[in-house]
């Protein structure tokens, strides 16, 4: 039974606490004649508290505008209206790209009579993608509980690819307080599942893609949560379990008037908000409680279940959004590369994956500049997808001698490396380069060119453990975003999909690399793709458009140096005797001298992570 009135707004302050209803002045519901009224009788209102006195809101026509639905969204304009949610619900999944034989409402009264007409709900198990999860159902009602087992059931029944999806039921048990039936419900799910639209996805469908989703939320913690991020892979045996609840912290912690505040975004977003709203939860975690050696995997999941003692969702939502996180494409390519490097590595189906820290065998690891501890934490330092490899030597001055040309050698052909420096005066320092040696022959003679990506950082180990990141991390909003070429056409990716081929590169003349580090560091060439059939890079230069070519000077090398981070100094410049090195302030890293200005090497390593 659903009771409505012209001005009758649900109002909910959702947490399943004391069964409160607040209805108007004149306590009688009457029938509204909007389509979507009939929404909600699937729900529980038993279980729902709401806030004091009922508060009514204008009449307020949905807008077709993207831009004005995303500005609403956000404002929680829909917020105390049910009737308005729904309406919003229903335009904005309409107009959701989705793939042409998408099943729809007419298949699932076709299929769950098929499934449910004799023998009932009964006899037919959940599917296996739903295997262990949790089914948070937000206080529906009986028939709402059972429409949500059923229209799981007949997902599994038309879409037998879906291995492993923890999420889905959270999204149908929200899809079901607003729509007006089962079948309602199952097309908008679907259509979600099927959506086609570039660099979005709304819901992971293997444990292959939910790992790699986990992975990008701990690579973005990195940049975004340090501090948190630190606080956990310090205190914490495995890590990665703590990132690979980020999704269910949102859809199974977070209470419901919370999490369907941050779902008005998603539909209108994609993922990214998601990502957002979870570094928010991190930063409050860390922001509002004291460890005392408890289980951390715990105590953020019962953090994130009583957020509404730390934080409302308004407040919660502000932070999040002032998150400057990169472009849904570059979020997109890192979830790629994390999906890359975990099925390389044997993770297709449902199994753990070594934390990161463990990578490094401390029995067993030996390095004449660094410490198992401090490998250890460099290596947390390091992208997901290559922590998951052990660490092997590529080149040791003290086995291979002081040599730039053996350098070279050694480490060409492997990409990522990392630099470790011990100096005279026994400071460590170094840096992660992101890509291969080999690079640097692709202008010869009297031209130098810096290459890498925005993945590069540099570090300092003794006396202080610290580590600075691209420029454009701590200060996204020096940058934009590089617009498409007008030569590449409107295409769609999906996964295991390939670029065409991209912007020709853009290629800025330079002198040559300083031989020695007093001379000017100010000259650029920007990389261009190698293979114009692979995906493009995270982080690459030409994503961005820049507001010079200081703040891309990752990593540049000749036969009389390397040189690490440019733009008013350079972060590392070592001579070509790898005897001799400087260290300053540049406007790439944004970083302080990395130890004493000018030394001398006593030992030089460098690090690859094995089977990358």
């Amino acid at each position: 039974m659903c009771l409505t009135s012209h001005e009758a707004y649900w109002k909910m302050s959702i947490s399943c606490a004391p069964p409160v209803i607040i209805t108007p002045d004149e306590n009688v519901w009457e029938i509204d004649t909007n389509a979507y009224a009939d929404c909600g009788h699937f729900v529980d209102w038993d279980q729902f508290s709401t806030k004091s006195g009922p508060q009514k809101t204008n009449h307020i026509e949905i807008p077709q505008s993207q831009k004005d639905l995303k500005k609403m969204a956000r404002d929680g304009t829909w917020g105390a209206n049910q009737t308005m949610r729904a309406q919003a619900y229903n335009q904005i999944i309409k107009n959701v790209n989705y793939r042409i034989f998408t099943p729809n409402a007419t298949v699932y009264h076709d299929v769950s009579e098929r499934l449910f007409g004799k023998s009932g709900l009964v006899d037919h198990p959940l599917p296996d993608f739903v295997d262990g999860c949790l089914m948070p159902m937000y206080c529906l009602n009986v028939r709402g509980e059972t429409a949500v087992k059923k229209i799981l059931i007949c997902i599994g029944n038309q879409y037998p690819d879906i291995t492993y999806s923890p999420v889905m039921p959270a999204v149908v048990a929200i899809l079901m307080h607003f729509s007006e039936d089962e079948a309602e419900c199952f097309e908008r799910i679907c259509r979600l599942i099927s959506c086609t639209e570039p660099h979005k996805t709304y819901i992971e469908q293997s444990f292959l893609s939910y790992e790699a989703s986990s992975m990008t939320f701990g690579d973005l913690a990195k940049r975004y949560c340090r501090a948190c991020h630190k606080f956990i892979t310090t205190h914490c045996e495995n890590s990665s379990e703590v990132f690979s609840d980020w999704l269910m912290w949102l859809f199974g912690d977070l209470p419901f008037d919370y999490i369907i505040r941050v779902f008005d975004v998603f539909l209108l977003e994609g993922d990214k908000v998601l990502y957002r709203v979870a570094l928010a939860l991190l930063k409050q975690y860390k922001l509002h409680t004291e460890y005392e050696g408890q289980d951390i995997r715990s105590e953020i999941q019962e953090f994130v279940k009583n957020i509404s003692n730390h934080i409302c969702v308004e407040k919660l939502l502000e932070k999040a959004f002032s998150i400057r996180l990169f472009s849904h494409k570059e979020i997109w390519l890192l979830h790629m590369a994390n999906r890359k490097a975990l099925s390389q590595s044997g993770i297709t189906v449902m199994q753990p994956r070594q934390p990161a820290h463990m990578s490094v065998d401390i029995t067993n690891f030996f390095s004449e500049v660094v410490t198992a501890h401090e490998m250890r934490v460099v290596w947390s330092w390091i992208p997901e997808r290559y922590s998951l490899y052990p660490p092997v030597l590529l080149f040791s001055t003290m086995e291979h001698g002081y040599s730039l040309q053996r350098f070279y050698s050694h480490c060409e052909g492997t990409e990522p490396t990392v630099l470790f420096i011990k100096t005279t005066a026994n400071e460590v320092c170094g840096a992660y380069l992101s890509t291969d040696w080999n690079e640097r022959k692709k202008n010869c003679g009297q031209v130098s060119s810096f290459f890498g990506t925005g993945e590069c950082f540099v570090f300092s180990i003794r006396p202080e453990m610290e580590h600075y990141e691209w420029v454009v991390v701590k200060k996204p909003e020096m940058v934009k975003t590089a617009p498409p070429s007008p030569r590449s056409r409107p295409r769609s990716y999906s996964y295991g999909a390939r670029l065409s081929p991209t912007l020709r590169r853009r290629s800025f003349t330079i002198p040559s690399a300083p031989c020695s580090p007093s001379q000017s560091a100010n000259f650029l060439t920007v990389p261009g793709e190698r293979n114009p059939d692979r995906l493009s890079p995270f982080l690459s230069v030409r994503h961005f458009q820049l507001p010079s070519t200081a703040a891309s000077m990752f990593m540049s090398g000749n036969s009389q140096s390397i040189i690490v981070g440019g733009g008013g100094g350079q972060a590392l410049n070592i001579d070509a005797d790898l005897n001799i090195g400087r260290t300053q302030h540049c406007e790439t890293f944004d970083n302080p001298p990395l130890c004493e200005e000018n030394f001398h090497i006593q030992q030089l390593e460098v690090w690859g992570c094995k089977n990358s």
